[in-house]
C-alpha cells in the first residue's frame, strides 16, 4: 500500500504543472481507480484540503495517504508529491551556484529584473481597473496615493513592511 501510494504521487508530482488545481482530475483518477475512496470521499477530501493553509495538491496527497494508511501513509503519500520538485528546485539551485560568476547568467538574471518589474507594474494597473473600463477615478488615485506613501516609508524609513502593512489597510478602510 504504501509503495502504491508514493509511485502514485510521485508520478503526480512530476506532472503537475499549471498548479494544484490542474492535477486534481489526475488525483481523482488514480484514487477512484485504485478503489482507495468513493468520488464522494474525494470530493469531501479536496474541499477540507482546499480550505486547508498550502498547497491544495499537497494537502489533497496528504489526507488521501492518512485515509487510506495513516499516519504512515500520509507522509509517504506527501514525500511522493513533492519529492520532484524539491529535486528541480536543488539541481537548479546547484546549477545557478555554480555558475554565479558566469557572465551570461549575470547578464541573464540581470536582464529578468526589468522584465519582473513591468509585469509586476502590468498585472497592477490591470487589476487596478475594474472590468474593461480604463480610467482615472478616486480608487485609481486613492491606491496610487497609498502605495505612494508606502514606498515611501519603506525607503526613507526603513519602517518594519508588516508595520507598512498595517498602515496601508487602515489607509485601505479608511479611504474606501
Amino acid at each position: 500500500m504504501y509503495w502504491d501510494l508514493f509511485i502514485m504521487f510521485i508520478i503526480v508530482g512530476l506532472v503537475s504543472f499549471g498548479g494544484g488545481y490542474a492535477v486534481i482530475p489526475i488525483i481523482q483518477h488514480e484514487v477512484t481507480e485504485q478503489a482507495w475512496m468513493t468520488p464522494v470521499e474525494f470530493q469531501q477530501t479536496v474541499a477540507l484540503a482546499g480550505i486547508s493553509p498550502g498547497s491544495i495538491a499537497t494537502n489533497t496527497a496528504t489526507l488521501i495517504g492518512y485515509q487510506t494508511a495513516g499516519f504512515i501513509g500520509a507522509i509517504v503519500a506527501t514525500v511522493g508529491i513533492i519529492l520532484p520538485s524539491v529535486v528541480v528546485i536543488v539541481s537548479l539551485s546547484a546549477f545557478f551556484y555554480r555558475m554565479q560568476n558566469n557572465s551570461w547568467i549575470k547578464s541573464s538574471l540581470y536582464g529578468l529584473r526589468p522584465v519582473t518589474t513591468g509585469l509586476i507594474i502590468y498585472a497592477a494597473i490591470h487589476f487596478s481597473y475594474p472590468g474593461t473600463k480604463a480610467g482615472i477615478d478616486w480608487g485609481l488615485v486613492a491606491t496610487l496615493f497609498i502605495g505612494g506613501v508606502c514606498l515611501f516609508l519603506l525607503l526613507k524609513y526603513k519602517l518594519h513592511p508588516l508595520l507598512i502593512l498595517l498602515v496601508a489597510s487602515a489607509s485601505g478602510i479608511v479611504l474606501f
